[in-house]
């Protein structure tokens, strides 16, 4: 029905360049991750040379479909972005159980994750802001004051958002520059300094340690990908402000491309910083998982608790701003087919802002943060985010058969053999996830499949009130 809402876009402002997109795509990618997840990946393959492979496989896999999803983008330049690729490919189900599993926790779970990261490392400087002090409690419940400082940056974020389309961007932008800045920064000290030289022999001369090049070696970077596809992931949010987009046909998928490789070579050049300066072993046993931190400390000397603090505080701030400003296009896109609450679909007439989306986004990321749940209901939705990501990139093949007329600006690089790639590559990680990690893949299935039966109520109930 190629895009039968088209006014789906109809009062939103194209104020977004080609510089405000890319910045979104760092920006929603570069949160907490990279700080952290490097130590678990460490412990999962027990090798400096898998650590590093692990991350250029997240690398490679994210810009193929990155690359992929230009070509979706260029040809549906509108509000929703995946959402209406997926819609367009397999019917509105399909859109509605990306739509569903988004707000029920992929999107408003990571943003509330985000916030909490922020108010956990905004308490190295206050220490006031911690879990066991509470700002209000009733028997065993209670809110601390570090759910209290990640409610209030969700609200702050969402009010900001709600001022309009620059505002938010400007916002974005700032910041995206900011920690991008701080992980240059980071890279460039120690490749300036050289490195530790206990950490390069223990790391570099014993590289491929444990790797055997055959199935196990698969098995281990497959299952510890997770981690790093999570850092690594949010890239395609920029998708969902297409119609906010000038010039969307060739925008997005530059952006896309540009975003995703700048983010992508950042992370790898760290993970060898994180090598030069700790041994392998060091980088497991980082306490709390904080090898940034653990690294900073062996550049900058004590100074470094205080400086990642700050950075990951830029970093997440930043990065939760961008879901927020990006989700919401989902839900009013949606809102706008009939499958979400008819207000979510308003405009603010004087900002041309989705208030209602951006609220009804933000009380739910609110709720999440309160109940302290988001962190196991994002573990849970790993399995069903790479599905989604595989359907998405599937629809390319669906769509050239079904609409061989449809204008494609862009055709997705290196096809078929690229996205086939990914989609082989990314199912075979989906096995593995099942085999290997199964209380982690079939609860998220579970809450994608529950959305099916709220799909038909919810056509039903639109069908009632259209007679």
């Amino acid at each position: 029905m190629a895009t039968t809402r088209n006014g789906a876009d109809t009062g939103l402002v194209k104020g977004l360049g080609l510089l405000d997109a890319t910045m979104l795509v760092i920006g929603s990618m570069i949160g907490s991750g990279i700080f952290i997840v490097s130590a678990d990946i460490a412990r999962q393959v027990a090798s400096p040379g898998l650590l590093i492979m692990t991350w250029v496989a997240t690398a490679v896999l994210t810009l193929i479909a990155a690359l992929s999803y230009g070509e979706l983008a260029a040809a549906m330049p509108h509000a929703g972005g995946q959402y209406v690729y997926l819609r367009e490919a397999y019917g509105p189900l399909s859109g509605f159980l990306f739509g569903w599993t988004m707000f029920l926790v992929i999107q408003t779970g990571t943003i509330a994750a985000v916030a909490v990261a922020f108010a956990k490392f905004t308490g190295v400087f206050f220490p006031v802001l911690a879990t066991e002090r509470y700002l209000l409690r009733l028997g065993p419940l209670g809110i601390s004051t570090q759910q209290g400082l990640a409610i209030a940056v969700v609200i702050l974020l969402t009010w900001i958002n709600t001022r309009g389309l620059r505002t938010g961007a400007g916002v974005q932008n700032v910041f995206t520059f900011a920690k991008t800045a701080a992980l240059l920064g980071l890279v460039g000290l120690g490749l300036a300094l050289g490195g530790n030289p206990e950490a390069v022999t223990r790391n570099f001369s014993r590289f491929w340690e444990g790797a055997d090049w055959g199935f196990w070696s698969i098995r281990l970077v497959g299952v510890a990908m997770v981690g790093a596809l999570f850092s690594s992931d949010a890239w395609n949010n920029v998708t969902f402000t297409a119609g906010e987009i000038r010039n969307p046909r060739r925008n997005v998928p530059v952006a896309l491309a540009l975003g995703v490789a700048i983010v992508s070579a950042i992370y790898i050049a760290c993970n060898f910083v994180y090598l030069a300066v700790l041994p392998l072993e060091s980088i497991q046993t980082a306490q709390e998982d904080r090898v940034a931190t653990a690294a900073a400390r062996v550049i900058l000397g004590p100074v470094a608790v205080q400086a990642m603090a700050a950075a990951i505080m830029i970093s997440t701030f930043g990065c939760a701003n961008g879901l927020i400003l990006a989700g919401a296009r989902v839900y009013y896109a949606m809102a706008l087919d009939g499958l979400f609450f008819r207000r979510v679909a308003r405009l603010n007439p004087q900002s041309h802002a989705p208030v209602v989306s951006l609220v009804a986004q933000g009380a739910w990321a609110c709720l999440l943060t309160l109940s302290g749940a988001y962190s196991d209901l994002l573990d849970y939705v790993i399995f069903a985010v790479l599905l989604f990501y595989i359907l998405t990139i599937a629809g390319i093949f669906v769509l050239r058969r079904r609409r061989p007329d449809l204008e494609r600006p862009y055709r997705a690089w290196g096809y078929p053999v690229l996205p086939g790639v990914y989609i082989a590559l990314a199912g075979l990680i989906e096995i593995l996830l099942l085999l290997y990690k199964p209380k982690y893949t079939w609860p998220g299935l579970i809450l994608v499949l529950l959305g099916v039966p709220v799909y038909f109520w919810w056509r039903r109930g639109a069908a009632r009130q259209e007679r």
